[in-house]
């Protein structure tokens, strides 16, 4: 998740509303918006939707 902050950092994005899933869910949507205006690779965006999503299936099951 570092490198996914630090990329959106680099891009001038920053989330925070308090709500992690919803930050989680948030960055997921700017992921992929980097990834149709050609910023991220298919690798890169691959990769780091994999890590968002695990986040949020742990984040889910802490809850539950």
């Amino acid at each position: 998740m570092i490198d996914i902050y630090d990329l959106l950092k680099k891009h001038g994005t920053f989330i925070y509303t308090g709500d992690r899933i919803g930050d989680l869910l948030l960055i997921e949507d700017e992921i992929r918006e980097y990834y149709k205006s050609q910023v991220l690779d298919i690798k890169d965006y691959q990769t780091a939707l994999l890590i968002i999503r695990g986040e949020i299936r742990k984040l889910e099951t802490k809850e539950n």
